[in-house]
């Protein structure tokens, strides 16, 4: 297994992702971004993504797996947003890189992000994350955290959401460009991989984004894990993660 290599995308302590690659050289069946969870705040960091990355570059996956500021260290609207959009773009810059062949794959609050980078066609130009330099195939969220508005009304992270983006006020601009629930269509296809016995993130979260999405006419796919709680999908020794692993595959197939 290849030695992940450290990159940076801007100056702060929190702006760098991990590039592991195939063993051997062998040519990358495409890169998959990783998006660590933690609920936005700084409690946890890409440590959480290293053994996903791992065994993706195992099956011959480049993985991508980025860090970025958090609640707690400089992070929130707009930093966070800023920071997973520029970890993204800098793929832009290596060589290796198949720009048609890359797809995120994100755990609970990192599965928003994937989403979200998902929907960045669609911003209006000006606002975080417009006018990206690599757009996704697709995306997989592992427990994502879509539907930012009806998250905050149900209490979804204790507070998390508003720690992140501030209280949801009627016509406000940062849920609509930050929710990817209000994003639709992205265009793409998004598969959400969700335990029904999650009590973090409920599964309703993924169901109301991908009803959503596919009455928006987009190819979203929900597939529920009976059983199987919140950290089951980022741990390579469950059927969970192979769940989440054939959902990258099929993305790329």
């Amino acid at each position: 297994m290849s030695t992940p290599t450290r990159l940076d995308y801007g100056t702060d302590p929190a702006q760098f992702a991990e590039l592991t690659l195939p063993p051997d050289g062998a040519q990358p069946r495409g890169t998959i971004v990783v998006i660590h969870g933690g609920f936005w705040r700084s409690r946890h960091d890409l440590a959480l993504g290293r053994p996903l990355a791992a065994t993706l570059a195992g099956a011959g996956f480049a993985a991508w797996n980025i860090e970025y500021r958090r609640v707690g260290t400089g992070g929130g609207w707009p930093a966070t947003f800023d920071d997973v959009a520029a970890a993204v773009d800098l793929l832009a810059d290596q060589e290796w890189l198949d720009p048609d062949r890359v797809v995120a794959l994100g755990h609970s609050a990192g599965g928003h992000l994937a989403a979200w980078l998902a929907a960045r066609p669609g911003l209006p130009t000006g606002t975080p994350g417009a006018d990206p330099r690599v757009r996704l195939r697709g995306a997989v969220s592992q427990a994502g955290v879509l539907d930012l508005v009806d998250g905050a009304r149900n209490g979804v992270g204790n507070g998390a959401i508003e720690d992140l983006l501030g209280s949801p006020l009627p016509g406000d601009g940062r849920y609509e460009l930050a929710s990817p629930a209000e994003r639709l269509p992205v265009g793409v296809p998004v598969i959400c991989v969700h335990g029904d016995a999650d009590v973090n993130v409920p599964v309703r979260q993924s169901e109301r984004y991908v009803a959503a999405a596919q009455a928006a006419g987009d190819p979203a796919e929900l597939v529920v894990l009976p059983g199987v709680e919140h950290f089951a999908v980022i741990d390579p020794a469950t059927e969970a993660w192979r769940a989440c692993e054939s959902a990258v595959a099929r993305l790329l197939a």
